[in-house]
């Protein structure tokens, strides 16, 4: 069953198209890589997605009932000041105020479903230090925790290994996958890590100034898309 589906999709600002008639679907449990060059869309796609930018035409359409603003997001961990003064759970709490309404204040259900990601995210210790003494594999885990909190069903994560040594992205690599097959969450991962996608991947979506690829990873793999941009070369 599809949740996103984008029709004759483009995108841009200011009235200036970046990529046009993108068509592509992401359903329950796919893991999406969306790969290329930068200046290719990559950022304006996914903030299209979540409803922060309006698209220039086509369409987003939500399904199973999921609304843009319950997409979970991770943004790259350069936009997050370390000094950020909140301690862990209230940061992984924080991923439930869309859902709050006119409730001022975090139900019970709120709480148990925070502490609980906390605990896949193997966190739940830290749940009372501050984000800002935290290591930057622990401030991602964290985040990564409230962008679930926010969205059980869709997360897009924006380079979520930058800046992580080769240990903590590993880490976070195997946790992406728990939540995807374990819990059936599509996943929207945007990346430059081509060995990752072949990993992982269910389909990826290649944005280029010369095209653009949607397909499984295995079709990826003997495109024109791969063989220009990567050589073609064999990844495990």
């Amino acid at each position: 069953m599809s949740i996103i589906k984008c029709t004759n999709l483009s995108i841009g600002y200011n009235d200036r198209i970046i990529q046009s008639n993108l068509n592509f679907e992401i359903g329950e449990g796919d893991y999406l890589f969306i790969i290329g060059e930068n200046g290719s869309g990559k950022s304006t796609l996914i903030k299209s997605l979540l409803g922060l930018q309006k698209h220039i035409s086509g369409e987003i359409k939500y399904c199973d009932n999921l609304k843009s603003n319950q997409i979970g997001y991770l943004p790259q961990s350069s936009n997050i000041s370390p000094d950020f003064p909140a301690g862990a759970m209230e940061i992984v709490l924080s991923g439930c105020i869309n859902k709050l309404g006119l409730k001022p204040f975090y139900s019970a259900k709120n709480i148990r479903k925070a502490k609980h990601n906390m605990e896949l995210m193997k966190i739940d210790h830290l749940k009372n230090e501050s984000f800002q003494k935290l290591s930057g594999g622990q401030q991602q885990r964290v985040l990564l925790a409230r962008a679930l909190t926010s969205g059980s069903k869709a997360l897009i994560l924006d380079e979520p290994v930058t800046g992580l040594d080769p240990i903590a992205t590993s880490d976070m690599y195997s946790l992406i996958e728990t939540i995807n097959k374990e819990y059936r969450v599509a996943v929207i991962t945007v990346s430059h890590d081509i060995n990752a996608a072949f990993k992982y991947a269910s389909h990826i979506l290649h944005l280029s100034d010369s095209g653009v690829f949607f397909g499984t990873k295995n079709e990826y793999r003997n495109s024109k898309f791969h063989k220009k941009f990567y050589g073609g070369g064999i990844y495990d």
